[in-house]
């Protein structure tokens, strides 16, 4: 008997009526909801610094002792150019650090970033005057501004607002060994 034509008797909880297991089936079912299309802050927008392959992102799921499961994305080499590259896969969080490191470093007219950080000030503004009747015209350390805004779209934007503030980034971001670099 192979494999593929194990079947085995069952009763359903729910019904107490005899059932199949076919445990190829269930494992192929189990997989396919397992593979959902996950959409990640990062992807697509760097490449490993060692092979040259894009870099991907994993989610992984850890039961905790306190009976609570914990939720960590990894990001590391996509090895399509190297499948036996080395580079180090990289926390989320650590990865959103050293880019806010990195925006500190960086010249703001290096960023293509004006323009969306007027446009959210408008908004922020229009809200305010609009719901909460307060009227705040200042428009003072526009640079300073411009920083601390990229660094509160890294630490708590959607997805699509980290992917559009990286996509303004006009050179390339290479990740080699757990570390961050643009070039």
């Amino acid at each position: 008997m192979s494999k593929d034509n194990l079947k085995i008797e069952y009763a359903d909880i729910n019904t107490l009526k005899p059932c199949e297991y076919n445990p190829r089936r269930w494992n192929k079912e189990a997989k396919e909801q397992l593979r959902e299309n996950h959409e990640f802050a990062f992807t697509k927008l760097m490449t490993c610094g060692l092979c040259g392959s894009g870099i991907s992102a994993e989610e992984k799921y850890k039961k905790l002792k306190n009976g609570t499961v914990a939720k960590y994305i990894y990001y590391g080499c996509g090895r399509s150019k190297d499948r036996h590259c080395k580079n180090e896969y990289l926390r989320e969080e650590e990865l959103i650090e050293q880019l806010i490191k990195l925006i500190d470093k960086i010249d703001v007219n290096d960023v293509g970033l004006q323009i969306k950080f007027e446009e959210e000030s408008k908004r922020i503004n229009n809200f305010n005057k609009g719901v909460l009747e307060i009227n705040n015209s200042n428009k003072k350390h526009k640079e300073i501004n411009l920083k601390t805004y990229a660094k509160y779209v890294l630490r708590s934007g959607s997805n699509e607002e980290k992917r559009e503030l990286m996509g303004c980034f006009k050179s390339k971001i290479k990740m080699m060994d757990g570390i961050i670099n643009i070039i």
